[in-house]
């Protein structure tokens, strides 16, 4: 069963025209806003949206919606993780970069360091606006944007995986996730499943003194 798509009226747009990196305004077809409840325990931060697919149904993705996290695959494959360990109504979704990244072939690249520092006001804005208690970076490189907040560099993303850092900057929690897309590859090699990657991350969230449903 699909997660539930959020409305178009979830978003925070923040400047409704940023065009602060000329690159991406030329790449990108909308810009993709965060969303969710604005008082959120758990804030959800990806690296930024991908191409997206314009002709799917519904879940074209952030480039297309306008919603960070509606792709196919990664956006409904993180809300249904944020289902299953019960915090789906308390979760707002967005990323480091807001506008998709084009390699030049129709696939998206690594956002530039220039591009993070330009965006990164902008998350800062969300955060302290949603004020959540745990902030799940999906990724090596939302999690290096993350905790860049904090001066702290990430030299092995896969030893720090489910790993709580105190961001006093921030005022939350930050536990890295494994992204979506690579989920499969790496939770194995981590030594989870499915099943054990979800429990380990609700202990996370109790831990941090989320509700856990």
């Amino acid at each position: 069963m699909d997660p539930q798509f959020p409305d178009a009226d979830d978003r925070l747009v923040l400047d409704a025209d940023c065009s602060r990196c000329p690159a991406l305004v030329d790449s990108r077809t909308c810009i993709s806003w965060g969303n969710g409840p604005r008082d959120a325990d758990v804030v959800v931060v990806g690296e930024a949206p991908g191409a997206g697919d314009a002709a799917a149904d519904r879940w074209r993705g952030g480039n297309h919606t306008g919603l960070a996290y509606t792709s196919r695959h990664s956006g409904r494959r993180v809300r249904r993780l944020m289902a299953d360990v019960g915090v789906a109504d308390r979760t707002y979704y967005t990323n480091a970069v807001k506008c998709f990244p084009a390699d030049g072939e129709g696939s998206n690249r690594e956002p530039t360091a220039a591009e993070r520092a330009n965006c990164r006001p902008h998350l800062a804005t969300e955060l302290d606006r949603i004020d959540p208690t745990v902030v799940l970076p999906t990724g090596k490189h939302a999690t290096t944007s993350v905790l860049a907040f904090e001066d702290r560099d990430v030299d092995g993303f896969l030893d720090v995986v489910l790993e709580p850092f105190d961001c006093p900057t921030l005022d939350a929690t930050v536990v890295p996730l494994l992204h979506p897309s690579y989920r499969d590859v790496w939770q194995s090699r981590l030594g989870y499943d499915d099943a054990a990657y979800r429990r380990e991350l609700a202990a996370r969230l109790r831990d941090c003194g989320v509700a856990v449903d």
